[in-house]
This record gives C-alpha cells, sequence and structure tokens, in this order.
C-alpha cells in the first residue's frame, strides 16, 4: 500500500518567508564550498558552517511553529489525534 502523500496550501507571506530563507541558506552552501575548493582556513569554513547550521534551525523552528499552529491545530479540532503523534515523533527527529 503506498503511503498517502500529504500538501499543504500556504498563505502567500509563509511561503514567500520560507522560500527566502531557503534561498539564503543555499547562498550560504555555495559559499562553503566556494571557500574549500579556494583552500579556505578551516576555522573559516567552520565559521560558516555554523551560521549556515543556525539558520536551517531557524528555518525548522518556523515552520514547525507554522506546522503546529495550522496542520496540527486543525487536527485536532477535527479530532484526528494522530497528528499529535506525527508532531511528537518530527520534535524527536529535529532533537537528534
Amino acid at each position: 500500500m503506498a503511503k498517502e502523500i500529504k500538501v499543504k496550501q500556504r498563505q502567500e507571506e509563509e511561503y514567500k518567508d520560507l522560500l527566502n530563507r531557503l534561498n539564503r541558506i543555499e547562498g550560504q552552501i555555495r559559499g562553503i564550498k566556494g571557500m574549500v575548493e579556494k583552500n579556505a582556513y578551516c576555522v573559516d569554513i567552520l565559521t560558516q558552517s555554523a551560521a549556515a547550521n543556525a539558520a536551517l534551525n531557524s528555518f525548522n523552528k518556523v515552520l514547525l511553529s507554522n506546522h503546529i499552529h495550522t496542520c496540527v491545530a486543525d487536527g485536532i479540532r477535527e479530532g484526528d489525534d494522530e497528528v499529535i503523534d506525527e508532531l511528537v515523533k518530527m520534535i524527536q527527529k529535529l532533537m537528534k
């Protein structure tokens, strides 16, 4: 049996914010790659890598908050307790 593919219609503001964040992260990663290609000093690369990691964590926090306020809240209102189990599993993955 194939797994159900879920989708979410995002508000335009949320959509743009998420894409802007991802574009900045993508740019940071390209910058790190360029630093490696140019044999930059390890500490400088690590500093940029830490910044990219912080940006990705920030993205995850925003997306998780949006998910809780919309998908999870709607699921609970509709009596779908599975959304809680799904949320707990997701938080466990994020905290590894």
